[in-house]
């Protein structure tokens, strides 16, 4: 069967080059590396292989220092030069690393700016890691004739408005139920240094109250609010119902990086939107831990400890006072919330573990985009490992392959099935890891 495949993909590809070859795309033009600047001052980077097979990816790097991209990896750049394809990215512009505002126009520009060197790509598919698979979603939805297919892989494709509100959620947890008498601030950071600030102060608490059966149960509540998974490290996740060893894990990823990550993360997204977007202000806790599939975990955890849970539940709802800028909330619903209105076909993968772009997003895209009616574009993939973006090159570029198929048969049928992909991924010299899964509901979303 394997073999089967590879001939089959191998076919494409040589059938793929021969189209290209045939319809104004010349072998070897514009070849080589190339570099430029937009008008609003973004850079871009593109790389043309000698033997190009007339697709251009048009790639959009996740949240960062903004320096112009075009692959994830340099493993996964390599092997798609040596396959033909053409790459390209830009940096995006500021005035932030949530660069939300401009990226969408940027990436435009970028391909614009190759297409001018290369000719009009038979095939143009963009590719978005992280806070760039946020970008590659809007892309989907404005790029129609631009387009003729996205990827989006570990995207954030649940947008800024959830992401601030459910990270928010878990931090005021850390901090009312944890710290109570400390004053750690948790929006509206007038600078990096204060953000730093808290950043550091809420891992102190995370990493002392770990010491206390107490401490745990409320760090499980933090993290469910925070759709945090229950595995971390190791080549396996803990049972089901290890709800102790689960909780040592999302205690070392919340102190060891990711509270340090979205803390001082949120200053940028603030700067961009010009102010705070997230609430807690009339949130009932006691809904959103119940909509959360962690909430076995928590109740077990605060029984264990002798805490009553719904005492904790009531204080978090009766003290939430935060409220959000009214122009900060509509700059993010503007520029970094997708509707699910697809204009092409859409294959989006994700980590079953993601520490820092929960897979739960998924849940929350999909449902988007079939009220929106385009369901049919989009398929969802995931792969059974623990990491942000932590996929093989081979898993990666397997799923570009079967957006490639869906682009060519304009249908899916089975080529984004586990089954399939993990066969592409083998064939690609990898060891594919895609498994079916159901991606939990997003707790915390869908508040303005």
């Amino acid at each position: 069967m394997r073999r089967w495949y590879g001939r089959v993909v191998a076919l494409a590809g040589s059938i793929m080059l021969a189209i290209g070859l045939t319809s104004g795309v010349a072998a070897g033009a514009a070849s080589g590396h190339h570099t430029g600047q937009l008008p609003d001052g973004a850079t871009w980077v593109a790389d043309v292989p000698d033997a190009w097979n007339g697709t251009t990816i048009l790639y959009s790097h996740g949240f960062g220092p903004l320096a112009a991209q075009n692959a994830p990896n340099d493993e996964t750049k390599q092997a798609l030069l040596g396959s033909g394809y053409a790459l390209v990215g830009s940096s995006y512009s500021g005035p932030s690393w949530w660069a939300l505002a401009s990226a969408v126009r940027d990436q435009f520009g970028a391909l614009t700016a190759l297409e001018q060197l290369t000719g009009k790509p038979r095939r143009t598919i963009a590719w978005g890691t992280s806070m760039g698979g946020l970008v590659s979603a809007l892309e989907a939805e404005d790029g129609g004739r631009r387009l003729d297919g996205v990827l989006s892989t570990c995207g954030l494709v649940a947008g800024g408005l959830n992401l601030n509100n459910y990270q928010l959620d878990g931090e005021y947890a850390l901090a009312h139920l944890l710290a109570p008498a400390q004053d750690v601030k948790l929006v509206r950071f007038a600078s990096p240094d204060e953000a730093s600030a808290s950043a550091a102060a809420l891992t102190k608490i995370a990493t002392d109250a770990q010491a206390t059966p107490a401490g745990q149960a409320r760090i499980a509540l933090a993290a469910a609010l925070m759709n945090e998974p229950g595995w971390f490290t190791g080549a396996t996740p803990p049972a089901p119902t290890d709800y102790a060893g689960q909780e040592a894990q999302q205690q070392q990823e919340l102190s060891q990086f990711v509270l340090g990550f979205v803390v001082t993360g949120r200053y940028q997204i603030e700067l961009a939107a010009g102010g705070n977007s997230a609430s807690t202000a009339g949130v009932d806790y006691r809904k959103l831990l119940g909509d959360s599939s962690h909430a076995r975990q928590v109740r077990a955890l605060y029984r264990a400890a002798g805490l009553d849970l719904e005492a904790d539940l009531a204080t978090l709802t009766r003290d939430a006072d935060i409220r959000p800028d009214p122009q900060a909330v509509r700059t993010l619903a503007r520029t970094s919330t997708v509707t699910g209105r697809l204009r092409v076909p859409t294959l989006d993968i994700h980590t079953t573990a993601d520490q820092l772009v929960p897979v739960e997003q998924e849940d929350w895209y999909g449902e988007q985009v079939h009220r929106a009616g385009a369901g049919g574009l989009l398929r969802q993939a995931y792969v059974g490992a623990t990491g942000h973006c932590a996929f093989q090159p081979s898993e990666s570029i397997a799923a570009l392959h079967a957006l490639e198929s869906r682009i060519e048969t304009g249908r899916w049928g089975h080529v984004a099935s586990p089954e399939r992909l993990n066969e592409a991924a083998d064939e690609l010299g990898g060891a594919g890891r895609y498994v079916r899964f159901d991606p939990p509901e997003l707790t915390g979303a869908g508040r303005r």
